[in-house]
């Protein structure tokens, strides 16, 4: 699973991305700065069972006081500027990258002091990225399927293949499930048994659905420190129904950095930090930790952790379930409390989790122990969230 970060350039993307993750990715305030795209693995945090089963977990990870931390991998890609998928900027680049992504923050600068160039400018509307960004992304679908749809109706229709299959076969680039398939042929109400006959704004309007689906976005207000962005924010969450997550980039860095270097206590996501005992900070230490403190008092957290974790929480419907081998101790063979954390899709069953284990495993699976309860459980039962699971296999 990926989550991809996307927007106009010089809008804090590698700030973010870089926030996430620590990797060594470079940050200048003019655009264009990511040409090739960043990789990287960040987490989303979940409250581990260790505090509820009051034992000491050994995560293969990070469990900081029953906040568990578990990886995603991560995408930053070169900024987006308007009528990229015809080529301008970086966009042919860009737009290949993006394939990868199973979901997309967009991070917006929310003060409006860039614009859709990612020039420098004052009293920009910053719903302007939010239309031009989803636009580009929909004539990028659109383009795809456009360039396929004569061999693949005639597929259909001359060779009665079938829709679903073909639609998957020809655009697997796209991570396209069979589910969004008919749920998106469902609310267009397209004949699949003619998709020759479409017209223009048929396969528009389906391309549109489908990338709606499969590339299912959160906006990440960045800047929100600055003034007017406050103001930016309130008229943009009345406009628009993607879901808006008020963010700082920069303290969210900054934070993280001085935990890195021993200096503060702080976990990603919380609401406040505290100064390590008998650390001395250099005055321009404490003018920054002071300007932190007050974006965490206005808005609770940064906003980065919130977003990243409500991207594939929320907009992906995952759960997190943790696999052991001694239901009665909660541990791998080694004697390991909790190790693995695993990210599942919402409705995911037993035997999901097998396969998500090891292919052996789901190959050999017989069905499963639910540790908390002590029942045994079939390969159709579903999981939930922070479930505890014993897998049982014929070898």
């Amino acid at each position: 699973m990926q989550v991809g970060l996307v927007g106009a350039p010089n809008t804090g993307k590698s700030t973010f991305m870089k926030a996430c993750t620590l990797a060594d990715i470079e940050i200048n305030n003019y655009p264009f700065t990511t040409i090739e795209a960043n990789r990287g693995v960040g987490y989303v945090t979940t409250d581990c069972p260790c505090k509820e089963l009051e034992v000491s977990c050994d995560p293969n990870g990070r469990c900081v006081d029953g906040t568990r931390f578990v990886p995603v991998k991560m995408l930053d890609v070169a900024g987006l500027v308007p009528d990229a998928h015809q080529g301008r900027g970086l966009g042919n680049q860009f737009l290949d990258d993006l394939r990868e992504a199973d979901v997309l923050i967009h991070v917006l600068d929310i003060s409006g002091r860039t614009d859709a160039e990612g020039e420098p400018t004052e009293g920009y509307d910053p719903y302007g990225n939010i239309e031009f960004l989803e636009r580009e992304l929909d004539f990028w679908y659109e383009d795809i399927f456009k360039r396929e749809w004569k061999k693949f109706s005639s597929s259909i229709e001359l060779e009665s293949k079938d829709f679903e299959e073909q639609l998957l076969e020809r655009f697997s680039g796209l991570k396209i499930s069979r589910e969004d398939i008919r749920k998106v042929v469902k609310e267009t109400k397209l004949d699949t048994d003619i998709p020759g006959k479409w017209s223009e704004e048929d396969i528009r309007k389906f391309a549109t659905e489908l990338r709606k689906r499969t590339k299912p976005m959160i906006i990440a207000a960045n800047k929100i420190d600055l003034p007017g962005a406050e103001e930016n924010l309130e008229r943009l969450q009345k406009r628009t129904d993607v879901d808006i997550v008020p963010c700082c980039a920069e303290a969210e860095l900054a934070l993280r950095n001085a935990s890195k270097q021993g200096k503060v206590n702080y976990t990603p996501g919380q609401s406040k930090f505290d100064i390590v005992g008998g650390k001395d900070l250099e005055d321009k230490e404490k003018k920054a930790l002071d300007f932190v403190k007050g974006i965490l008092d206005r808005h609770g957290s940064t906003g980065v952790q919130e977003a990243v974790n409500r991207s594939v929480f929320d907009l992906l419907d995952m759960i997190v379930v943790y696999p052991v081998e001694d239901e009665n101790r909660y541990t791998d063979k080694s004697g390991n409390i909790l190790p693995d954390a695993i990210l599942l899709e919402k409705g995911s069953t037993a035997e999901d989790l097998a396969y998500k284990v090891h292919s052996d495993i789901g190959e050999d699976f017989i069905g499963a122990i639910d540790t908390r309860s002590g029942r045994k459980i079939g390969a159709n039962h579903t999981l939930k969230n922070g479930d505890i699971v014993k897998i049982l296999t014929e070898k």
